[in-house]
């Protein structure tokens, strides 16, 4: 099956092939049709499917017609974070280049100005996150009331991020008649819920439900405590035939400290979390994508919506909380028949969340060994794996540690004994071959006797002159001689203890 037989317009063929694709994926071979004849449909995917591909091509051609107008979009495409609505945008402009169609993204972190501006000029296409959408909503600079069409995309993550309710207010203002499409790689509950209650008697289509499911992933877990996971990732980009990799962390404190660490090692990385604005964000992936950086540590945020093509390795340095992450971080290598490794590095606290992920998978992670390792193994074998060669050191050292222990005492303390008595003896034959320069003694004798007399007798002499001074005499208690004798009567004329400046009232 081509891209042709799935009823898209010959323009928009021209920009696939262009874009040098030929033949859909499952999930757009199964999707789209349904799409062009204006059905509801719900999507569950694994990300590198190509599923947002399989809204937005037909989306073009349905949109392709049809007349504008201010404030009121004809489309709106919600994703939950900005990268992921960037890169919604970007297949927009990619297999739109032959169409005339208006586009506007409506993300935090940006101006709102030049968005009020865009949206005044009207707009086919609108891609948003639901609180940038809310945003409008409040000051009144948007109307929904001409959306034909409404995609939700990654619906389980707008669960997790708590968009629900503002996903659920944002589908009471649309009109009733319209086309709706629900996509989303897992389907808890609450997502099912929502579909039953917006959406009128969706299509269910379902590709391959989990990333690791993907051939062309090779998945490995790997036993190591969290003092030995710097050690444990710096061998693996050393050794692991690494282009280029995402490392994904739970915490942006950790994003922020193991990317400077990694710097200060010699690689070239970078860093992307939710604290960093979106010019800064988009700046890095830029980096990322030309290769003037091939490493890129992230928090979740990024998890989702990176299409970056040739992501060789994904290293999850802490196991996700959520089971569904890890389908969405290892779903950034692998992509469009592409092979890719992921290590996930789990501590003796990761008990639950790896069980918790091998339920969702349905298999379990295999262990990284020996012989998963690409170079040789020589000294430095042991860096590369976190449980054996944490085992494996410490039982050597013990053992070293254990025979020269019981071994030492017995066979060397004579040794030992032997050479303080040599040193001893030097000293006693150098003593009495300079005894002839015991003249060396009394002078030191003399030295001693006037600095005796110097500090009693002149100081015993002058204490008979105190009373002549009287105010002198009392300023004079803090001498050695003189500080078990009572103090002369007066106020105290020192420093003025800080302590003294602290009352109760």
């Amino acid at each position: 099956m081509t891209f042709a037989d799935l009823g898209l317009s010959p323009t928009l063929l021209k920009a696939v092939e262009s874009a040098g694709y030929t033949v859909p994926t499952d999930i757009q071979a199964q999707a789209i049709p349904p799409i062009l004849m204006m059905k509801d449909i719900v999507g569950i995917a694994q990300t590198g499917t190509g599923k947002t591909a399989s809204f937005v091509l037909p989306m073009i051609d349905i949109m392709a017609s049809g007349r504008r107008r201010a404030l009121m979009p004809r489309s709106l495409i919600l994703a939950p974070t900005r990268e992921l609505a960037a890169q919604v945008a970007e297949n927009f402009e990619k297999y739109g280049k032959n169409h005339d169609l208006k586009l506007a993204l409506l993300i935090g972190g940006v101006q709102m100005g030049d968005q009020i501006k865009a949206l005044n000029e009207g707009v086919d296409v609108l891609i948003a996150t639901p609180g940038r959408l809310m945003d409008l909503f409040e000051r009144g600079k948007i109307l929904l009331n001409g959306c034909e069409l409404l995609v939700i995309d990654e619906a389980d993550r707008m669960l997790d991020m708590g968009f629900i309710p503002d996903i659920e207010f944002i589908c009471s203002k649309l009109p009733e008649q319209r086309q709706t499409m629900l996509f989303s790689a897992t389907m808890p509950p609450p997502i099912e819920k929502l579909s039953k209650k917006f959406m009128n008697n969706p299509k269910r289509i379902e590709v391959s439900r989990a990333a690791s499911t993907n051939k062309d992933i090779t998945a490995f877990k790997i036993q190591v405590s969290a003092r030995k996971k710097r050690e444990t990732l710096e061998w693996l980009l050393r050794n692991d035939h690494v282009e280029t990799a995402i490392v994904f962390s739970n915490r942006k404190t950790t994003v922020r400290e193991l990317n400077k660490h990694l710097q200060r090692e010699g690689f070239s990385s970078g860093e992307i979390h939710g604290d960093i604005d979106q010019s800064t964000r988009i700046q890095e992936l830029d980096r990322f994508k030309s290769g003037d950086i091939n490493i890129l540590v992230a928090s979740d945020v990024a998890a989702r919506g990176l299409d970056i093509k040739g992501v060789s390795h994904i290293f999850n340095y802490d196991t996700p909380w959520h089971p569904d992450d890890y389908v969405h971080r290892i779903g950034r290598t692998g992509r469009a028949g592409a092979k890719g490794r992921a290590f996930t590095f789990v501590t003796d606290d990761d008990a639950e969340a790896i069980d918790n992920v091998e339920k969702l998978t349905g298999h379990k992670i295999p262990v990284f060994g020996k012989d998963d390792v690409r170079v040789a193994l020589k000294g430095s074998a042991p860096k590369q794996t976190g449980e054996k060669p944490a085992a494996d050191k410490p039982a050597a050292k013990t053992a070293a540690e254990d025979k020269p222990a019981d071994d030492k005492p017995a066979g060397e303390k004579p040794r030992r004994a032997r050479k303080p008595r040599a040193g001893a003896e030097a000293p006693r034959q150098e003593a009495p071959q300079e005894a002839p320069s015991e003249n060396e003694p009394e002078p030191i004798a003399a030295q001693v006797e006037p600095r005796k007399e110097r500090p009693a007798k002149p100081r015993r002499e002058r204490a008979p002159r105190a009373p002549r001074d009287e105010p002198k005499v009392a300023a004079k208690p803090a001498s050695r001689e003189r500080k078990d004798e009572p103090a002369a009567d007066g106020e105290w004329n020192g420093p003025r203890p800080d302590f003294l400046g602290v009352g109760f009232r």
